[in-house]
């Protein structure tokens, strides 16, 4: 059995065979990208459907379930690489980065919440999953994933650049599963959001990390009160800013346009879009 469930994509352009054979790794192909969303109707959606559902609905939830029906209306987006050809992903399946800061003297982990078929999820569905796995990771109940870092606690220093990339090599490019060895399965997704927002910044872009194989990851920002012109009118308004990093090697400005106009649709039309309140 693979570690993923993959479909090979057949029809690709020049211009993508172009990309791939141009850069040879993801620390060269990233394009960044920040897009401003009007949050006024969103926190009012987020606190009715607290009420509504009782259900502590956050706007890293309306991020994930916005950028989850994107990657579902442009699936090319939902990739990876293997030998240089594409693999479609044949689930929507992201995470959301998690701190865990429980073991002192300064101590920090980061680690990831992952979520499978996203965008088949309603939004308290997918709230509420995704808190029951925050928790179970933060809690380190998830012995998959603490079994992991305990395979990664055991490799010096000195032999770890080359452990990450026998391990991406080997769960991504030769496609197999290394959960008996610890390795959590498909740990990120092909989605990773980190609410940046959370920190007080408002803009933060995140680095592709090769050995994850994650073409895109999204940053969402605080939500700010801000000058916006409304009918002609300035006037008080709420605005995230939405941050993005993603691999140009087989996402280009089509596929970005495509999640972006999705997850502004979405944020901005929360009561049209989401779960009814």
């Amino acid at each position: 059995m693979g570690h993923l469930a993959l479909t090979k994509k057949k029809d690709v352009s020049s211009f993508r065979k172009m990309a791939i054979g141009t850069w040879q790794t993801a620390y060269d192909p990233t394009v960044y990208g920040t897009m401003r969303i009007r949050m006024d109707k969103a926190m009012d959606y987020i606190e009715k459907f607290r009420v509504t559902h009782g259900v502590r609905l956050t706007v890293t939830h309306l991020v994930a379930k916005a950028v989850a029906e994107g990657l579902k209306r442009c699936p090319d987006a939902n990739a990876i690489l293997r030998f240089n050809k594409i693999y479609l992903r044949n689930q929507v399946t992201l995470s959301v980065l998690v701190v865990q800061a429980d073991q002192g003297d300064g101590k920090v982990d980061l680690t990831a919440a992952r979520i499978e078929d996203a965008d088949k999820k309603s939004l308290k569905t997918l709230a509420a999953e995704m808190q029951e796995t925050i928790d179970k990771v933060r809690n380190r109940k998830d012995l998959a994933l603490e079994k992991g870092k305990g395979t990664i606690g055991l490799i010096p220093f000195m032999w770890m650049n080359m452990f990450l990339k026998l391990l991406g090599f080997f769960m991504y490019t030769l496609n197999i599963d290394l959960s008996f060895l610890g390795m959590p399965k498909d740990a990120f997704g092909g989605v990773t959001i980190t609410n940046v927002g959370s920190l007080g910044l408002d803009i933060a872009y995140v680095p592709l990390v090769p050995y994850t194989n994650t073409p895109i990851f999204i940053a969402p920002g605080a939500v700010l009160d801000m000058p916006v012109v409304e009918d002609g009118k300035v006037i008080a308004g709420k605005v995230m800013s939405l941050n993005a990093s993603f691999d140009h090697r087989f996402i280009d400005g089509f596929h970005a346009g495509v999640l972006a106009k999705t997850v502004k649709e979405m944020m901005e039309n929360p009561f049209e879009k989401f779960d009814p309140v």
